[in-house]
């Protein structure tokens, strides 16, 4: 027996130690961030609440009394505190999704897709877009993520149709290297197709806030929960022509 047979327990027992002593400071970590999450969601709302609580108030009972522009930067304050509201809420979605215990089943996309939709219609009754779904869509996958996926992907399509005159938002299928991937397609602003690597880091934006509110991390989400699944996602787009935005998943849970 060579020296390297003879030390082979131990080398063992050494990388084992090893393991165990990364999965503590693992475990270590997402408690750490688990507390931190708690703390922002709770600890930081707060404030915010008071603020926007506070400004509608101001502006209800002393509204009268103040110049257009204290009424202006009132309302921009409150603008404000919603907005921070809301990028706390997309933070937490995306650190919880990694720890998240995905639950398989056989989702029927195009009954999930018009779901969403209706309620992200109702938050803007006023947008006039059409939507097309395709028939018979199914997926497996954890439905609970899924839908978050549609959503994130059916507003971004909703934000960007905003300046064309006939928005149409389309749910569908297609062939990609013999596999079927789901896509969510627009027909509004488009982006620089060099940029698309970028489309899908948190808080990297292709469109000024101004003309295209968001939190910059809806597609981020997206592509976690894809990525959680196995999948991969991507987008084409060209400026002025819409944008696509299609996902995969792995062998056994792909679209059907």
């Amino acid at each position: 027996m060579d020296s390297g047979e003879t030390d082979l327990p131990g080398k063992v027992a050494e990388l084992t130690a090893r393991v165990e002593a990364l999965e503590a400071e693992l475990a270590a970590a997402y408690k750490e961030l688990d507390a931190l999450g708690h703390s922002v969601s709770h600890d930081l709302r707060a404030p915010l609440r008071a603020i926007q609580g506070f400004s509608q108030v101001a502006l209800e009972e002393c509204g009268e009394s103040l110049s257009d522009s204290g009424r202006d930067y009132l309302g921009r304050v409150a603008a404000a505190a919603r907005k921070m509201s809301a990028l706390i809420d997309d933070l937490l979605k995306l650190s919880r999704i990694g720890r998240t215990e995905l639950a398989r089943s056989t989702v029927d996309v195009s009954t999930l897709a018009r779901a969403v939709w209706r309620r992200l219609s109702a938050a803007a009754p006023e947008r006039d877009v059409q939507l097309i779904v395709a028939e018979g869509l199914q997926v497996r996958a954890d439905r609970r993520l899924i839908e978050l996926v549609f959503e994130h992907l059916l507003d971004n399509a909703r934000k960007f149709t905003a300046r064309v005159p006939s928005p149409v938002v389309e749910v569908g299928w297609r062939d990609v290297d013999g596999r079927r991937a789901l896509f969510v397609r627009d027909n509004g602003a488009g982006f620089e197709q060099a940029y698309v690597g970028r489309l899908f880091s948190p808080f990297q934006r292709l469109h000024s806030d101004r003309d295209f509110p968001g939190s910059g991390i809806g597609l981020a989400i997206a592509h976690r929960i894809v990525r959680r699944h196995g999948g991969r996602i991507w987008a084409e787009g060209a400026v002025g022509s819409g944008a696509a935005f299609y996902f995969t998943l792995p062998d056994g849970t792909d679209a059907r």
